[in-house]
């Protein structure tokens, strides 16, 4: 029993409440990089004097709020994969398997 209660402690007791940041995040690192974006067309803006080239920062921070959307989305998605695997959620396969069967009764 005392082997057990050391274990409970050195499970680390924050690890879901970084996680739970790190998803929301999600909104704000959107934001940060379209703002910073814009700042570094309005950089090259001031340097180059080209009006247009403000836009190529806007291009940049939309590209880059993409991006860390893309990635959110295939974290997700392998935790997704790997929860399926599970055999308590087995029921999906299940289910498939017997829309299957009544598909291939169905002989018209």
């Amino acid at each position: 029993m005392v082997e057990n209660e050391k274990k409970e402690e050195k499970t680390p007791k924050i690890k879901p409440i970084i996680e739970a940041a790190d998803n929301l995040s999600l909104g704000i690192s959107i934001a940060v990089a379209v703002v910073m974006g814009v700042g570094i067309g309005i950089l090259l803006k001031n340097l180059t004097g080209a009006g247009w080239t403000l836009w190529i920062g806007v291009f940049i921070g939309i590209a880059a709020a993409v991006l860390n959307v893309y990635k959110a989305y295939s974290k997700q998605y392998k935790e997704y994969e790997e929860l399926a695997k599970e055999p308590r959620y087995a029921i999906k396969k299940q289910l498939q398997d017997d829309e299957d069967e009544d598909e291939s009764e169905k002989n018209y």
